[in-house]
């Protein structure tokens, strides 16, 4: 019961946190920024109290070997989704004026801010909480497999309050890579930490698609 709860708890507090961000009911009345590198911060912090595995795998995270391997990772998945984007803007007539609505998040906050959060919140903390934790927990108790894949549909869902296709189907594509490399190698959280860090600041900032 105690690791059952040390998974659903985490996981229910996640989904309010995003449909508070993301939310047309909520999401005008927060600061998009500030609440994302908040809830990655609870959430981290509920991922570490409840995993000790997690903890230990924190102490380890950065290496040279896994900045290089996350930077090559991150580059890659831009790769992916600069190809994707233009499939998507040629299938769906919809998906040009979804994309630039998640790019509108990032209007009137300094930009500097936006990539401070990014590298050293947001990306780590999603990666440690969504990897490193609810996958490790559900891949324990379910299989490998079963839990790449609930990890995946659940880290996808939770943008489903924004109401916008293209932001559900880029965290199914981009968590189901991250969970992909992770069910194979869970060592390289650290790697993959890095890659999700850099692959936030490389599409939102530095060479949006």
């Amino acid at each position: 019961m105690a690791e059952r709860k040390g998974v659903t708890l985490p996981i229910i507090v996640a989904a309010l946190l995003w449909f508070v961000m993301f939310s047309p009911w909520t999401a005008p009345h927060v600061n998009f920024w500030v609440t994302m590198a908040l809830s990655g911060v609870v959430l981290t912090g509920l991922a570490t109290w409840c995993s000790p595995e997690l903890r230990e795998q924190v102490r380890g995270l950065l290496s040279l070997r896994n900045v290089a391997l996350g930077v090559a990772i991150a580059v890659a998945l831009w790769g992916v989704f600069w190809i994707g984007e233009k499939v998507a803007v040629w299938m769906f007539p919809f998906a040009e004026g979804q994309i630039g609505s998640i790019y509108s998040m990032k209007q009137g906050t300094n930009p500097w801010i936006i990539g401070a959060l990014l590298l050293l919140v947001i990306g780590p903390a999603e990666e440690l909480f969504w990897r490193g934790f609810v996958q490790q927990r559900l891949g324990k108790r379910w299989g490998p497999w079963m839990g790449f894949v609930a990890t995946t549909a659940v880290y996808a869902l939770v943008h489903i309050w924004s109401l916008n296709f293209m932001l559900v189907a880029s965290a199914a594509v981009v968590g189901g890579a991250w969970g992909l490399i992770y069910r194979f190698w869970p060592k390289g959280l650290g790697a993959l930490v890095v890659s999700h860090a850099v692959w936030d600041v490389a599409v939102f900032l530095l060479f949006p698609i």
